[in-house]
């Protein structure tokens, strides 16, 4: 009784693990949600734990191949710089293991254009490039 108990519970274990790692790659899990929250509210420190350990990120052209702590250093400058007032995201796209997204940011009294990729490796999306140009 206790073989038959310990199985069922390591087969449930498993059902919910496959559950988990498909709500990623199924599209019901949109990961642009809580990017799109940490960019509005200007915080680096939690949009930096969606980063890849390593990723390009691009501000005003401006190009560098950085590792996590790099990338947040650079964003927490420019959202000293420019404070963020809304974000909104104007355009998905992609496949179950890539995907991206455009979005429109207001901060510091300007307007930015938001290019943001994600991978899909381990059972986890993470950033792989983030963009900000300015809108002209």
């Amino acid at each position: 009784m206790v073989l038959l108990f310990k199985k069922y519970i390591l087969a449930t274990s498993v059902v919910i693990a496959s559950c988990l790692s498909l709500k990623g790659q199924d599209g019901s899990y949109d990961v642009f949600n809580p990017i799109s929250k940490y960019i509005e509210q200007g915080d680096a420190e939690k949009l930096s734990a969606w980063f890849s350990d390593n990723l390009e990120v691009t501000i005003f052209s401006s190009s560098n191949d950085s590792s996590r702590n790099q990338a947040k250093q650079i964003l927490k400058s420019f959202f000293r710089s420019y404070t963020p007032r809304t974000f909104k995201i104007s355009h998905k796209a992609g496949r179950p293991n890539m995907k991206y997204a455009l979005g429109t940011l207001t901060a510091g009294g300007e307007m930015f254009l938001v290019t943001i990729f994600v991978g899909y490796k381990d059972s986890e999306y993470k950033i792989q490039q983030f963009k900000i140009e300015r809108i002209d």
